[in-house]
């Protein structure tokens, strides 16, 4: 029976919801440090968990990152 699962903004080739910097990047197709200066400018948000130092960004911050900045011509 083939999976019949509807998929959402958060789902992706990963099938993760939160990525860490470098594969956010990867999933914008930018450079790591485009994505650090993204975060660091206030743009995307981020999640950080108590006690860790790791930063992780949710897929459809990063959607909505994409849907925000699309630029439409005539």
């Amino acid at each position: 029976m083939p999976n019949t699962k509807k998929k959402d903004a958060g789902d992706n080739a990963r099938g993760k919801r939160l990525l860490g910097v470098r594969e956010a990047a990867e999933y914008l197709g930018i450079s790591i440090w485009t994505m650090r200066d993204r975060i660091w400018a206030g743009d995307v948000p981020f999640i950080r968990f108590p006690g860790c130092r790791k930063q992780m960004l949710d897929v459809r911050d990063l959607e909505k990152l994409i849907q925000n900045n699309k630029i439409i011509t005539c």
